[in-house]
């Protein structure tokens, strides 16, 4: 008996042992995939980014269990309101501000004396923002920022935050009803979408910001903020190459048709300024927007709605970035038709667009189109759907400038048949 109870003693040590060492070795193995990933991600271009995004993100959904996926759908809603709540305090900025400081980190006491807020409140906020990765936590009562955290306090952040959460959300609880009532039909009333049933107005998003100023201060500063420069349109489109260079300065050159307060006006005219490319350069869109618009030199800032006849005639660029995606077809063919009355031979409709490719649309693209179905019974359009709209209205596409392949945003170069 003595011997069986040695016997088992050993065939224990020996399956616990050969289990510490099999674990042992799967943690290595996992530290140096994980390791090589890093490395290949630090490694990876703008355009490689979501490809890679995406493949980790399915290896991670591939671990979940049923009750995992639902409470990562289900609670998404809830990362935004307390993400919001971490930015009203300033928590991501406290924490990013102290890495400088000896420890790198902050306790609840030192967030709670610099915030107002009690301590017992932010270590429950700052315990979720830690489940979800915003934040690091290093003791029970001490937390850190990281890369999340940093990420939190680039300006494009809080704007971000508060026009999904005050603007976006609503729409968005709105539409599986709205869609449940209107029979799962594809969107095409712009006067009865998502939009309407969460705000109870019959006012569309841009009209109801006129008298919506926080709403509209949200959307503005994040359209700015998000805006890169060096991957917009004038990275690849051949302006010059266009421009007779017996262009007068009299005529207009440039119209930016929608144009908000007039980023992409200013752009231009700083990418071309009037010794450059003489011509007039013209923002266009509605009161509101006008009335906030940017006072940039050599810009004329002029009240037009986009649906009314156009009236600056025969200008070589008419330019609309982001303006048809708003509107279902039959509006987005009226658009065209106002603005093609206006133009020569000369002229060029330029549509600054997302064009979601036909297989493997990325989160961003998708999302975007899903928004445009509940606030404006708008889409984003793919370049053959692109194609048989021209078509319709006496267009035609002569080439499509991608300049940013990983949102697939691009520049279609559209004339008269």
């Amino acid at each position: 008996m003595a011997n069986d109870l040695e016997n088992g003693s050993q065939q224990t040590f020996s399956s616990t042992y050969s289990t510490t060492i099999q674990d042992t070795y799967q943690q290595s193995t996992m530290d140096a995939a994980i390791e090589n990933i890093k490395q290949l991600a630090s490694e990876a271009g703008h355009s490689a980014r979501q490809p890679i995004i995406l493949a980790l993100t399915k290896l991670i959904y591939s671990l979940e269990t049923p009750d995992d996926t639902v409470q990562r759908i289900g609670g998404l809603s809830l990362q935004t309101s307390v993400a919001l709540t971490a930015v009203d305090l300033g928590l991501f900025r406290l924490l990013v501000e102290a890495e400088a400081g000896s420890t790198g980190s902050l306790t609840l006491a030192e967030l709670a004396a610099k915030t107002g807020a009690e301590a017992a409140l932010l270590l429950r906020l700052l315990r979720y923002l830690a489940s979800i990765g915003l934040v690091d936590q290093v003791s029970k009562d001490a937390f850190k920022a990281n890369h999340a955290s940093r990420n939190m306090t680039a300006k494009v952040a809080e704007s971000g935050l508060r026009h999904y959460f005050y603007t976006c959300c609503p729409e968005y609880f709105a539409l599986p009803d709205h869609l449940k009532r209107t029979g799962y039909r594809n969107a095409g009333d712009e006067t009865q979408t998502a939009w309407h049933d969460a705000f109870k107005t019959d006012k569309g998003p841009f009209t109801w910001f006129a008298d919506k100023p926080d709403n509209m201060s949200y959307f503005n500063d994040y359209m700015a903020f998000r805006r890169e420069p060096e991957l917009g349109w004038l990275s690849v489109y051949p302006v010059r190459e266009q421009v007779p260079e017996s262009w007068p300065a009299d005529r207009p050159l440039y119209v930016n048709i929608g144009g908000n307060i007039g980023h992409q006006c200013a752009e231009f005219r700083d990418k071309f300024p009037a010794d450059v490319l003489p011509g007039r350069v013209i923002l266009q869109d509605l009161p509101h927007s006008i009335a906030a618009a940017l006072a940039t030199p050599g810009v004329e800032n002029m009240v037009h709605d986009f649906f009314k006849p156009q009236p600056v005639r025969g200008a070589k660029f008419y330019f609309l970035r982001g303006v048809f995606h708003n509107h279902p077809d039959h509006k987005v063919k009226l658009l065209l038709k106002q603005t093609m009355d206006a133009m020569t031979e000369e002229s060029i409709m330029l549509i600054d667009e997302i064009i979601p490719p036909a297989i493997g649309t990325g989160l961003d693209a998708a999302a975007h189109d899903i928004t445009m179905l509940a606030a404006f019974a708008g889409a984003e359009r793919s370049e053959e759907q692109w194609k048989g709209l021209f078509g319709e209205v006496g267009l035609r596409l002569v080439r499509t400038y991608v300049y940013n392949e990983a949102s697939y945003e691009s520049v279609m170069d559209v004339r008269l048949l």
